[in-house]
């Protein structure tokens, strides 16, 4: 399927007719703007063909995201998109960097004016991060699809009646570290100001609250936290001991999609025009789906989403992933000997190619640059975890496209991961 787009960029509707496309190319009268998805931008007037009836369903997530838009008849394009997941691992490094620099002896400077203020609607990096995942993606469709409706799913969770089923009246107000003064505090108390490994045999009487996960991902949420003793604390970390404590439920994504649902619909709305959005809920989605008799997947579901569970299926699916675009950490933390600091960044090009760069190599196969090495030996694989090299050379490579901030290739149905699966593409620094 080749996506069109009229004179001035307005999408039209998609065609399948090759040899045409073919012909308009060769005589100049259209242009290609980009390959994957293949569209092209007739550079002549054209009659201004759109359906009326072509609704886009988005199926949102914490980890990812699922596209769909289909007419009655057919879906015309379909997507599964995979979200970073690295943001509260490098904001949490970036400020142990800030504190280090800041309790280091370093050239005195005068104190500033701290006029610094949030925004008054400010949301946390990770989850703005994950949003404007969401706007790209959507407003990438809308650019070469004539799409006329959007259909957004929105659900709302009750993370404290999903800790406590029977939870209910003035006990929302009443959590689980009430008359405690922090939480420190409320997990001495917890645990009874008693080791939780060796339970007080080892009569170190000085306790400390350990975190089960690391502080940087795990955060300070007390089932991420656990007592023990000085004697099995420095223990532990010397390695010589292990702890078999496991954190408890997470719910990062209930409470992602809180936040998320309405700041989402509203920019929708306020974009795209509020008659041309609108929402539907979950339970609707699943029981479109169990009475069509379809398989769970993100992208099953935004076509449920989309009103239209029965349409032709599309052949071929987008694979997509944010990947991260720049590493901003010039120096690496450890000093070497002589006072040098090593460059933590690796030269933006290596032969000519840089991280994420779409190459396709020899023997014709696609895939992504994942790790470049100074001698020429580059790590090339595709999104759905097939490694095509773990070290072949520059010079069997030619450039396709170069990197963007959400990386795209074409796969068939049969060839797409399954819910749950690990794509086996890592995020490099």
């Amino acid at each position: 399927m080749v996506y069109v787009q009229a004179q001035d960029g307005t999408p039209l509707m998609p065609t399948t007719r090759h040899g045409r496309v073919r012909r308009l190319l060769e005589r100049g009268e259209a242009r290609v703007v980009q390959t994957c998805p293949f569209t092209i931008r007739l550079l002549r007037e054209s009659k201004m063909h759109t359906d009326p009836a072509m609704a886009l369903g988005v199926d949102p997530g914490y980890k990812a995201i699922g596209l769909s838009v289909t007419t009655e008849e057919q879906e015309y394009y379909a997507a599964d998109i995979t979200l970073r997941s690295d943001v509260v691992d490098n904001i949490s490094t970036r400020r142990q960097a800030r504190r280090a620099r800041r309790s280091r002896k370093k050239r005195y400077r005068q104190a500033r004016f701290n006029n610094r203020k949030r925004e008054d609607n400010w949301i946390a990096p990770s989850v703005s991060q994950r949003i404007h995942s969401h706007e790209k993606a959507i407003s990438d469709v809308m650019r070469i699809l004539p799409v006329k409706k959007i259909i957004i799913e929105i659900a709302a969770f009750d993370i404290q009646k999903i800790k406590n089923p029977d939870i209910k009246g003035k006990e929302y107000q009443q959590g689980e570290q009430l008359d405690s003064w922090n939480v420190r505090e409320y997990v001495l108390f917890r645990d009874g100001h008693i080791c939780q490994h060796c339970k007080g045999k080892s009569k170190d009487k000085v306790i400390t609250v350990h975190h089960i996960e690391s502080r940087k991902i795990g955060g300070e949420a007390p089932n991420n936290l656990i007592t023990l003793c000085a004697a099995c604390h420095d223990t532990y970390h010397d390695g010589k001991i292990t702890l078999e404590f496991k954190r408890g439920r997470i719910f990062r994504e209930g409470a992602f999609m809180g936040i998320m649902r309405w700041r989402l619909f509203d920019s929708l709305k306020e974009t795209c025009g509020e008659e041309k959005v609108t929402a539907t809920f979950g339970y609707i989605t699943k029981h479109t789906r169990i009475t069509a008799g379809l398989e769970k997947s993100h992208i099953v579901d935004a076509r449920c989403i989309s009103g239209r569970p029965n349409a032709q299926p599309a052949e071929k699916v987008f694979i997509r992933k944010c990947v991260r675009t720049k590493n901003r950490q010039i120096h690496k933390f450890n000093i070497s000997k002589g006072s040098i600091r090593k460059a933590n960044q690796s030269p933006k090009y290596v032969f000519g190619y840089q991280l994420f760069d779409k190459v396709k190599n020899n023997d014709g196969r696609v895939g992504f640059v994942f790790g470049r090495r100074a001698s020429g030996s580059f790590d090339v694989r595709t999104l759905t975890g097939e490694k095509i090299s773990a070290g072949i050379s520059y010079k069997k490579l030619s450039l396709l496209r170069t990197r963007e901030s959400i990386l795209t290739e074409t796969v068939s149905v049969n060839g797409m991961p399954k819910e749950g699966e690990n794509a086996g593409c890592r995020s490099a620094a």
